[in-house]
């Protein structure tokens, strides 16, 4: 597995950090955690009993990823405290839509209130891909789409970079947004097309499903997406 030097994840959190007034602009807060961070521990006694359960890694990560979900919440202006979880997904005060995901010994949050999204989805990538890993994540028709143009082999792994993280992005979005019957069951049930600031996602086999809009902005050395679902017009 790759390692994330400390001067790359410091980097991609400097970088995350300016990205918060652009999510912002669309009505979402964003929050970013290191590992390291001494604020990174749990915040009351049922993150501490699910943080023991766990492998050292794993407890770093998840309470890296909780700590830059509160700071993505108190950014938000909602209420700040322990974040309990339902299967993976991590469950907001007064079921606010949030995502979380942590790479390379850094996490990133974005949360936002219920009257401004339906789900959201956030996936953060700081080690590289292949490009022999494209078949694992896309069509024989998306590769084709996705590779098109590329000038060299680094940029043709950036690009099955993005686009693997463009699918985790719309993959957590779905599964808040659709039934369970219908949600992707993994990255191939989605079909995801470039276009300019990132790709437009959409779940197979879901007729009248809209697009899902999944942006994606070059990080340290890896990548960031978030996909937002707006909350119907009242």
């Amino acid at each position: 597995m790759t390692v994330v030097s400390a001067d790359d994840r410091a980097r991609a959190g400097r970088q995350l950090h300016a990205l918060g007034p652009l999510l912002a602009a669309s009505g979402l807060a964003l929050g970013a955690a290191l590992a390291e961070e001494s604020a990174a521990r749990p915040a009351g006694p049922g993150e501490a009993r699910l943080a023991a359960a766990m492998s050292p890694v794993r407890r770093r990560d998840f309470l890296a990823g909780r700590c830059a979900a509160r700071r993505a919440l108190g950014a938000a202006g909602l209420p700040v405290g322990e974040i309990p979880r339902d299967g993976r997904r991590p469950v907001l005060p007064d079921g606010h839509p949030g995502s979380i995901s942590h790479s390379g010994g850094l996490a990133v949050a974005v949360v936002a209130a219920r009257q401004r999204c339906r789900a959201l989805g956030c996936d953060l990538e700081l080690r590289g891909l292949p490009p022999e890993a494209a078949r694992l994540v896309l069509s024989p028709d998306e590769r084709r789409r996705v590779m098109d143009g590329a000038a060299s082999p680094e940029g043709a792994a950036y690009r099955v970079l993005a686009a693997f993280s463009a699918k985790e992005a719309a993959f957590k979005a779905c599964a808040a947004l659709l039934p369970a019957s219908d949600a992707p069951a993994c990255l191939l049930d989605l079909t995801v097309r470039r276009v300019p600031g990132g790709f437009l996602a959409r779940p197979a086999g879901v007729p009248g499903c809209p697009p899902l809009e999944v942006r994606v902005h070059p990080v340290g050395p890896g990548v960031f997406s978030w996909a937002a679902v707006r909350a119907r017009p009242t």
